[in-house]
């Protein structure tokens, strides 16, 4: 479970002003989620070209949570549910805290081709799919604000 307290620091959840750290936060993690779909979609087809086809979404499932295969994926699946739980208010949801999320899907969303982690895995779905690029392009441009920019000025 993820943990994240700031002293001194007022949650976002009431105030003026606030509320738009929260927005931003959401927004980041809808782009993070059609990311993720793309993803598995990808690597659904190339484990296909491989294996085969997959029988059923229960099958897919299965392979998803458990085949090595898949396995990569799942620093994006746990980065989507530490938002989750900042969002559900399972967890104070603070400045620092989005901000804190925000760098981690930087870090996280840098390919680099020949790394056998998530990085090498990511580079090959962001060359093989166009939709990865497209959900890429997106998390990039929101992943761009910092909690300051979470705040609108309109």
């Amino acid at each position: 479970m993820l943990y994240c307290s700031v002293k001194n620091e007022s949650s976002v959840q009431s105030g003026t002003g606030r509320g738009d750290v929260r927005q931003g936060l959401a927004e980041l993690r809808e782009a993070l989620l059609r990311l993720h779909k793309a993803l598995m979609e990808s690597e659904r087809a190339a484990y296909e070209r491989v294996f085969g086809r997959v029988a059923s979404p229960l099958q897919f499932l299965q392979l998803l949570t458990g085949d090595a295969w898949f396995a990569w994926l799942r620093p994006l699946s746990q980065l989507v549910a530490a938002m989750d739980e900042m969002l559900d208010g399972k967890v104070a949801l603070t400045a620092a805290c989005a901000d804190g999320l925000v760098t981690r899907t930087r870090s996280l969303l840098v390919a680099a081709a020949g790394d056998d982690g998530f990085s090498g895995h990511y580079d090959e779905a962001l060359q093989r799919d166009p939709d990865v690029v497209f959900a890429h392009a997106e998390v990039a441009r929101l992943g761009r604000m910092s909690k300051c920019e979470f705040r609108r000025s309109d």
